[in-house]
């Protein structure tokens, strides 16, 4: 391996005499097979060999190491220290204490099983879910099993402070009940809190369909589309990306998770599978799409063992997900477009939008979108101003 890596006798020499030969070597090696390049692994091995050095005494064999020790022994190259707890922890040398778990940390994980296996919901939701369930503890300060203290009018309190000026919006709240409903009815079940403290939870009134949903015109989707045109492997995966975001209206999650199986290249056709309800749609695969994805394969794709379409584009070589919203976002904000939401969903909602204008009924455009209920579709109504302003302008030929 450092043969590979230097070109000086002298440096090959000193890597193979340092401590932890051999733990270093196996770190290097799994590195290498996750995709870094020789300048990366080269690195890397100056920074091991710096660590094994440092450590001292502590860089015996099998010796497991805390992490507060290890930032002691790096305290004059802390910068060594995310590295060193990789290997560290690659090695199993690395002896962590176990978080404590609290009985609501244990009642949240017996709710998320719940949630997963018995309800069928998305990962999404169920990390969503317990997500806003554990802040929501945190604000009631639960402590111990005080599930049978906690009444009514607590978590009343606790949902008004939500509500302060300054706080979060009537549609995050609702979403905050919404869980906390579904939390304490599977707690009643399990005799863990008071019966009908679910029914007791009340939060603001949102009027359906209210909002307008937010997404840019057209025009500045083909904005955003040309801001990918170039040879550059990021420009060459952004395009595909976005295309798909555009043309097809998929959710964020949908296209991370687009595998390269789900692609029938001589049907001409791919598979989505819903973020939601898990089901499969089906959707024709137009040439300019199937361009842009098979361009992205030829020339960016790295070679890797996962089967995910998209992946980073620098070692290690990972299946892309959150990064997905700040490449939409900053895309968006170089073109200067003004929108009070910027990442990949607006895309979504620009699709829909422009299959309105092509005269599309709400049923084709929930189909296209993969919405259950038709009610998710119906809001995309008012968007079309010109179509209501013509029913607006009817002449009734003198009717009063």
């Amino acid at each position: 391996m450092f043969d590979q890596l230097f070109k000086s006798p002298v440096v090959v020499a000193r890597h193979r005499s340092g401590p932890l030969l051999e733990e270093r070597l196996g770190f290097l090696a799994h590195l290498a097979n996750q995709g870094y390049s020789r300048t990366q692994l080269r690195r890397n091995a100056n920074g091991l060999l710096v660590i094994a050095q440092m450590l001292g005494s502590a860089s015996r064999p099998r010796k497991a190491i805390t992490p507060g020790r290890l930032k002691q022994k790096l305290a004059q190259r802390s910068s060594l220290y995310p590295l060193a707890t990789r290997w560290l922890l690659f090695t199993g040398r690395l002896r962590l204490r176990p978080a404590a778990v609290t009985p609501c940390a244990k009642k949240l994980k017996a709710f998320a099983q719940h949630l997963e296996h018995e309800r069928e919901l998305s990962g999404a939701t169920v990390h969503t879910y317990c997500w806003l369930l554990s802040r929501f503890c945190d604000r009631l300060r639960v402590k111990g099993d005080p599930l049978h203290d906690i009444t009514p009018q607590r978590i009343d309190r606790a949902i008004q402070k939500l509500a302060d000026p300054g706080g979060y919006s009537r549609n995050t709240i609702r979403n905050w009940v919404y869980a906390l409903r579904a939390f304490f009815r599977f707690a009643a079940s399990r005799g863990w809190c008071r019966e009908g403290l679910a029914a007791g939870i009340r939060g603001p009134r949102v009027f359906s369909q209210a909002p307008l949903p937010w997404g840019p015109s057209w025009d500045d989707v083909r904005r955003l589309l040309a801001s990918t045109e170039g040879d550059q492997p990021h420009q060459v995966r952004a395009r595909a990306i976005l295309m798909l975001l555009a043309v097809y209206g998929l959710r964020a999650g949908e296209v991370s998770r687009l595998r390269l199986e789900d692609f029938d290249w001589e049907q001409e056709v791919f598979h989505v599978v819903s973020s939601k309800t898990k089901r499969v749609r089906t959707y024709p695969l137009t040439r300019s799409v199937g361009d842009a994805i098979l361009r992205y394969l030829q020339e960016v794709r790295p070679r890797s063992s996962y089967r995910e379409l998209f992946l980073s584009l620098r070692a290690p070589f990972r299946p892309v997900c959150k990064s997905l919203w700040s490449m939409v976002a900053d895309r968006w904000r170089s073109l200067h477009v003004s929108l009070s939401h910027s990442g990949p969903h607006v895309l979504r909602h620009a699709c829909a939008t422009r299959l309105l204008a092509a005269g599309l009924s709400l049923k084709e455009i929930g189909d296209q979108l993969g919405h259950v209920d038709p009610n998710s579709t119906r809001i995309y109504a008012k968007v079309d101003l010109v179509s209501l302003r013509q029913v607006a302008d009817f002449d009734l030929g003198g009717v009063r």
